[in-house]
């Protein structure tokens, strides 16, 4: 046997879980991403999607999208550094960047390829990336592949921060990296210290709204428009596929910036461009979102009734003031078991677990979707009632 084949043959963790009947992972849906999907032909109500204001089945964007294909095809056949750029890529750029109040703004084939792309390309050799230790894990390999030093600073904590400041060399790039809603906490960066701090210093901002667009904000601009701090954060990232009912992503900035990115950057020089259906539906979901603010007012007022019910039923929540509840359970058969005692109900949660999260932090993540209904809140918190008991989660 190989050396790879003797180290994989080792990782047995997913076949434990399988035969136990708890493995929570690549669960098969068989219908569209709303409310309620199918999964092997039985309704389940979905708490576990990122498409936070329920567009992806929205009539206009799926319409937008056919479009695109009858006209551009299915794909560009190249990065958009050569052969790949199309109008549309333009146009998005153009009003991706006025929506969250920059200049310029270059679209990327995801998220993921957005950070790997910009962190290490504006910060090198000699240079800080800071970031927050809870950031989504594209920061964190983002960071690794930059030739700059990283320091990592406690979760929101700005004392932290500061120290990690302090350390750094006169004369270099500082770049601070937080994401605006931590993805599985649901707490909102504390980005007015973190843009004081940054002034202080001579740092520079990057804020990865990923989740954020759509939520924060009065038009849903992301957690820079939310502090009222569009003009003193530098960067900022978004990503297409939460609200904004596609794939893909962006960065925002001023224009010399952007032009810097748009020619070093290697995961956008060598990576194939976004497709032209992507792109047409962002197109038409940020339009959704300007003619349809009723979304975002809804989803607020969701998230509000979910936040206090689950607090009445006695759960840990943390500090979370978003769509995204975290479920402390703080143990990882528990939160397994309730994953699947969840399902059994007809309700569809995500465990998160180690490594993703320590041992003592593993919890069940709730997310909320604009399109939910109180009835469909109810009937989740009912089950969550009954399976937290039956483990001891809650009294």
């Amino acid at each position: 046997m190989r050396l790879l084949q003797q180290k994989t043959s080792l990782y047995t963790e997913p076949q434990k879980a399988e035969k136990m009947g708890l493995y929570p992972f690549f669960r098969v849906i068989d219908s569209e991403q709303e409310t309620v999907v199918s999964m092997g032909g039985k309704p389940v109500l979905m708490f576990g999607s990122n498409s936070y204001l329920g567009l992806t089945t929205h009539p206009r964007i799926k319409a937008a999208s056919v479009a695109a294909i009858e006209k551009y095809g299915t794909g560009c056949a190249g990065s958009r550094f050569l052969n790949g750029t199309l109008d549309i890529h333009i146009e998005l750029e153009r009003q991706l960047a006025e929506f969250v109040g920059k200049e310029a703004s270059l679209v990327y084939s995801t998220g993921f390829q957005v950070n790997i792309g910009v962190i290490p390309t504006v910060a090198s050799r000699h240079d800080y990336i800071l970031i927050d230790e809870l950031n989504h894990a594209s920061i964190i390999e983002a960071s690794r592949l930059s030739f700059a030093r990283v320091l990592k600073f406690k979760h929101n904590n700005m004392t932290s921060l500061e120290r990690m400041l302090k350390q750094c060399k006169p004369g270099r790039i500082k770049l601070i990296v937080v994401d605006g809603v931590f993805s599985m906490d649901g707490d909102i960066a504390d980005l007015p210290e973190i843009v004081r701090l940054a002034e202080l210093y001579n740092a520079t901002v990057m804020v990865d709204d990923a989740h954020s667009i759509g939520i924060l904000g009065k038009h849903g601009e992301g957690t820079a428009s939310h502090f009222g701090l569009t003009d003193r954060v530098d960067l900022i990232m978004g990503t297409f596929s939460k609200s904004l009912a596609s794939i893909g992503g962006f960065i925002a900035s001023d224009k010399d910036t952007i032009n810097y990115i748009k020619h070093h950057s290697r995961s956008l020089i060598f990576s194939a461009s976004i497709t032209p259906a992507s792109a047409a539906s962002v197109l038409a979901a940020l339009e959704v979102i300007r003619q349809e603010p009723e979304r975002i007012r809804n989803l607020w007022s969701l998230t509000h009734y979910a936040i206090n019910q689950f607090k009445n039923l006695g759960f840990d929540i943390g500090q979370t003031v978003t769509p995204i509840i975290p479920i402390f359970v703080r143990d990882t058969m528990k939160t397994l078991m309730l994953t699947r005692m969840l399902l059994d109900e007809g309700i569809f949660v995500n465990p998160v677990i180690s490594p993703a999260v320590s041992k003592e932090a593993a919890l069940i993540r709730f997310s909320l979707m604009a399109t939910h209904t109180m009835e469909q809140i109810d009937s989740a918190l009912d089950a969550f009632r009954r399976s937290g008991k039956k483990l001891g989660i809650i009294p």
